[in-house]
């Protein structure tokens, strides 16, 4: 037995499918506020000054709950680690929707964001599940779900809010929730881990694994210029389809879905990293995620080639940052059944601080020299990554 599972066993398909749709489902919440921070400001009486601190407080939770909470995976049982962890998303989301007061609306925002790490928690445990030849497609196919989480988030946030307000995609978000920590205290296997230190110890433990794990630095280097770009690339495109190409916010949605299409990166590349492409396939990732900004600028009028052009660049980076997260965790879960919960929330956290550096970096590069500006800072981090890349030993 091995935490709990047959070595022989094959885990069904369905519950990696039910693990991917889980993914997509909590990672969501981390989203919603983006396109809603107007209207939650003036409902909640939040200052407009303040009003950022939405989208900063929830990452800030996020960031927390991988340095804190994701450790946890190697301690306690898994399942159960889930389900509380959920409970505090749809306390929050509950609460989020029928505050008035913006500091506690705030407050409630980070919490969404602590308790939004269930996902990396699944995540890892897809990995323990799966068999070491196809831990790659395992870890591809989840993640495919929380990426279309992510790129689902923000048109699906704006169209319900269209319908029926703002809090309607809190409440909603907190009822699907609750529904599927049910559902998973069901039906999920457990997964016990044999813990060898205390928390203390483990969260200690964190510094010295990515000072001691090279392939852990170097992933998550690499994963944080590229996230970085991309949540650039998000914050500011919006305002530029609305000056520039004057779209509505129904089409600033319309164009959000089209760059889900680079969700279909995620499961080839853990397809292709079981077979050893990882180095390449990184290469080329980095690559298309540089191509992606310059090729907005070919075309520098508002004409329909135009804005094609720029969702064909929203969909390349899109396959670049989806492919290289997998063929990342791919890469850093080989470190260990024992570290893998840790291994993970360290890779997550630096990436994702790579991501609220790009959202801070293009809005101020936005405000001061248009989308040109923004689009030099958003290359200089995948150009970067290629850099340290190219220091890579060809192992």
């Amino acid at each position: 037995m091995r935490n709990g599972l047959s070595e022989t066993k094959r885990i069904p398909n369905w519950i990696m499918a039910l693990l991917a749709f889980s993914c997509g489902i909590i990672v969501a919440n981390l989203y919603y506020s983006q396109p809603l921070v107007g209207p939650i400001s003036i409902a909640t009486h939040l200052p407009l000054a303040s009003a950022g601190l939405i989208v900063t407080l929830t990452q800030i939770g996020y960031v927390a709950g991988l340095l804190f909470i994701v450790p946890l995976s190697d301690l306690i049982e898994n399942r159960r680690l889930v389900v509380a962890t959920l409970g505090i998303v749809v306390c929050a989301l509950a609460a989020a929707a029928f505050i008035h007061s913006g500091s506690l609306f705030l407050i409630a925002a980070m919490f969404i964001g602590l308790g939004s790490v269930a996902a990396q928690i699944l995540v890892p445990y897809a990995a323990h599940l799966a068999t070491e030849e196809r831990r790659g497609q395992a870890v591809g196919n989840v993640m495919s779900g929380l990426l279309l989480g992510i790129m689902l988030a923000r048109p699906l946030a704006s169209f319900v809010t269209d319908l029926w307000g703002w809090q309607a995609v809190f409440i909603l978000s907190a009822v699907i929730t609750a529904l599927l920590a049910i559902v998973l205290a069901i039906v999920l296997p457990k997964r016990a881990p044999s813990p060898t230190m205390s928390y203390r110890d483990l969260i200690r433990s964190l510094w010295s694994l990515f000072k001691t794990k090279a392939i852990l630095r170097r992933r998550a280097f690499y994963q944080a210029c590229l996230f970085g770009a991309f949540s650039l690339f998000w914050t500011i495109i919006p305002l530029w389809l609305s000056s520039h190409f004057l779209l509505s916010q129904q089409g600033i949605a319309l164009f959000a879905l089209a760059g889900v299409a680079g969700a279909i990166a995620a499961p080839v590349a853990g397809r292709l990293a079981d077979k050893g492409w990882t180095r390449n396939l990184t290469g080329a990732a980095i690559i298309v995620a540089i191509l992606s900004f310059p090729i907005t600028h070919i075309f520098e009028d508002a004409s329909p080639i135009a804005l094609a052009v720029l969702v064909i660049a929203a969909i390349a980076l899109d396959m670049a940052v989806s492919g290289n997260l997998v063929l990342s965790q791919r890469a850093i879960y080989s470190l260990g059944n024992e570290v893998r919960g840790r291994v993970n929330g360290v890779f997550m956290a630096v990436f994702f601080i790579g991501g609220a550096i790009g959202s801070a970096l293009g809005g101020w590069a936005y405000a001061y020299g248009g989308w040109m500006l923004a689009s030099i800072v958003g290359v200089s981090m995948p150009v970067g990554a290629l850099c340290y890349y190219f220091t890579e030993k060809n192992h």
